[in-house]
């Protein structure tokens, strides 16, 4: 009996062995199958490649929304670039020293004759240049009225004006040693187009004579006074019009990391007896705070941005939701076939990834070209920061994550009998 029971593998250790067997073999096949990365990626873009339109309609306000995130931004930075390569070649270590008023007089004072030269003596001035108003007005010719200034300055000025402000003329030549002592002019870029002087060559009538305009400078960011100026030479202006020689402007430039101490000594160095009196600024000061500005009146575009980015995420929940709809009848034959619940999550997930990720990188594309386009207009260097590209596309993947949650939720609840028969 007992060899019966042993052989059949009915009873017994073997018999056992056998059952436990057999129960992993069904246990293995009722495992459901899985999904490698590959087939994630094909399923999740079945529905993408099957309706073209409906894709390329959800993704435009993805891409829309990016866009205008990434143009506000690159567009924004490429102007503070701008900002700050024009600071570079100007300088941040140019000072303007002037006249201000008596504390208890009340009244305009006087720089000494002797302050730019006491002020080039400051350790760390480098260069120092000079101009001293005239009060004499500047005319296309002696039939214009006195009274029509055009807004114009006439300075007296020191040859070494122009390399302390690092101006450029743009025509003709500036003052020198020889040309300062006779009768001759050198016009700002403003004040040339007000008196219609378009070449060295020309004449204005100063103080009842004409000047001859040996040159005309381009822009001085730094001392826009000088764009609405006429400039003539020290000496000019004291023999053949009775300047007083006062200086009414000192600009000095330092050492950069001479700045802050020359700042201290200079008022009471161009006045040491009223030192109250003087005023002492830094025009780089405004270029400056525009460039640590730059950008703060874009903040109202980015909020529209990302209202554009949440709308078109809405479009794609909506877009998924209909895509759930019109597929139960694929849900349920892949949940009968052995699909679970958190494969049809990954399938439509994957699907709203890929759909909002399209748009995302369209509309890094389209946001770059509006930044190009803008900055080879104004001539500025063409900007878009990193992390507005990934954070942009970031904040696209995190919509899309959003939006495909309730959907794929959705279709992983249906139930497939229900799919089936609703097909």
């Amino acid at each position: 009996m007992s060899s019966t029971n042993g052989t059949d593998g009915t009873n017994g250790t073997g018999g056992t062995r056998i059952r436990a067997s057999r129960t992993r073999a069904r246990t293995r096949r009722l495992s459901p199958p899985r999904l490698s990365p590959r087939d994630v990626l094909h399923v999740g873009s079945a529905g993408l490649r099957s309706r073209p339109m409906r894709v390329f309609l959800s993704a435009l306000g993805i891409a829309i929304g990016i866009a205008t995130m990434i143009a506000v931004v690159g567009i924004s930075s490429s102007s503070q670039a701008e900002l700050l390569r024009e600071l570079d070649a100007l300088g941040t270590n140019m000072l303007v020293v002037t006249p201000g008023q008596g504390m208890f007089t009340g009244q305009d004072t006087k720089l000494p004759k002797e302050s730019p030269g006491m002020i080039s003596r400051i350790e760390g001035v480098e260069s120092v240049g000079t101009t001293g108003d005239v009060p004499e007005s500047v005319r296309r010719s002696e039939n214009i009225p006195r009274e029509e200034t055009g807004g114009i300055v006439l300075k007296a000025a020191k040859d070494d004006l122009l390399g302390t402000l690092r101006a450029r003329t743009g025509s003709g030549s500036w003052l020198s040693g020889a040309t300062g002592r006779y009768p001759a002019v050198v016009l700002g870029d403003v004040s040339a187009r007000r008196l219609g002087i378009t070449a060295p060559g020309q004449q204005v009538f100063i103080g009842g004579r004409y000047f001859t305009v040996i040159g005309i400078l381009e822009p001085v960011p730094l001392a826009p006074e000088i764009e609405r100026s006429a400039l003539i030479g020290w000496d000019a202006a004291q023999q053949l019009l009775g300047f007083d020689g006062h200086p009414t402007a000192v600009y000095e430039r330092s050492a950069d990391d001479r700045v802050a101490a020359v700042r201290k000594l200079v008022a009471q160095t161009a006045n040491p007896q009223t030192p109250s009196a003087v005023s002492v600024t830094d025009p780089s000061a405004a270029l400056q705070a525009k460039a640590a500005t730059e950008g703060a009146f874009s903040t109202l575009l980015l909020g529209l941005g990302g209202i554009a980015l949440l709308v078109g995420g809405v479009g794609v929940a909506n877009t998924m939701i209909i895509s759930v709809l019109e597929r139960r009848h694929e849900i349920g034959l892949r949940r009968s076939l052995g699909a679970t619940k958190g494969q049809i999550r990954i399938q439509f997930v994957t699907e709203s990834l890929m759909l909002s990720g399209l748009g995302g990188l369209a509309g890094i594309v389209l946001g770059g070209a509006a930044t190009a386009v803008y900055a080879r207009a104004g001539d500025l260097p063409w900007v878009v920061p990193p992390w507005a590209v990934t954070g942009g596309f970031g904040a696209t993947l995190a919509i899309g994550t959003l939006a495909g949650l309730y959907p794929a939720v959705r279709a992983a609840r249906l139930s497939p009998t229900l799919a089936l028969a609703a097909a």
